[in-house]
């Protein structure tokens, strides 16, 4: 039986190690889709603050530039723009022009784009899959939760664990973050679809059309927009904005009739 420090050292053990896994890996996933490509920062003020290829880290965003910038006042030169995660909620959108993207990118997004837009059934069926063991974790995570819980009440390792609360509620909190993404059945039907969402720019509200991507926790990611900034014209764009400003209405095609996996849709994708 370990005793009272030993019990200690483990967990604040166990805390650091998945404090620093969680760091190392949690990306949010619709940010990491624009990950090397050219992107523009769009803030909610409606400038485009920085405009270069995009690096995504889970602390922040880096722009790189393509040409230094010079500070004429100052003297200073700029290579790169670095917006960080505390920064986040001045985001108004994410915007990935199609005519910046290069040769390679074009066919890179090309492939991205055939894929995503009404997907087969096996593809809907691993996205089933992988949001069945995200439920299922969660629930694993509410297990321990009430585990922990039970024990804390009961006899003398309730008293060791409940002494330890703090670093046990650093674990989870770090377990829960390190999923990056939320489910939502409403939105899941949409995935691959052409919708129409409502952005809130200032006091108005603008109305757009695209194919959704894909949607994380705080942000959506939506294709094949016609966008339109302070200095650019309407053009074709793929955007990511945040769920609190940005909110799908309508689905935007015909709804289609529910698929079941056939053997037939088995043989074309073994094919």
């Amino acid at each position: 039986m370990f005793d009272s420090l030993t019990i200690t050292i483990l967990i604040i053990l166990a805390a650091a190690l998945i404090s620093a896994f969680s760091r190392r890996v949690k990306r949010d996933k619709c940010l990491y889709d624009f990950n090397n490509d050219p992107v523009s920062l769009e803030k909610i003020t409606g400038k485009i603050t920085a405009k270069g290829i995009l690096k995504v880290e889970n602390t922040g965003l880096e722009f790189i530039y393509s040409k230094e910038k010079k500070d004429e006042e100052k003297n200073h030169m700029h290579s790169t723009y670095i917006f960080y995660k505390y920064e986040f909620p001045q985001i108004q959108a994410l915007i990935r022009f199609h005519d910046e993207l290069s040769e390679e990118g074009k066919k890179a997004r090309e492939k991205e784009l055939n894929r995503t837009y009404r997907p087969s059934a096996f593809k809907k069926l691993k996205r089933k899959i992988r949001n069945i063991s995200k439920t299922v974790s969660d629930s694993l995570t509410e297990l321990a939760n009430a585990m922990v819980a039970h024990f804390q009440k009961s006899g003398a390792s309730g008293a060791i664990l409940k002494s330890q609360d703090k670093y046990l509620k650093q674990i989870n909190q770090n377990l829960i973050e390190s999923v990056g993404s939320s489910f939502d059945p409403i939105l899941e039907k949409y995935i691959g679809h052409k919708i129409i969402f409502d952005l809130i720019k200032g006091e108005n509200v603008h109305q757009y059309s695209g194919i959704l991507k894909n949607y994380t926790a705080n942000y959506i990611e939506i294709l094949d927009v016609l966008y339109e900034t302070e200095n650019s014209d309407a053009r074709i764009a793929d955007i990511i904005v945040p769920q609190n400003i940005g909110v799908i209405r309508h689905l935007g095609e015909k709804k289609e009739e529910s698929s079941i996996f056939s053997i037939k849709e088995l043989k074309k994708w073994i094919k």
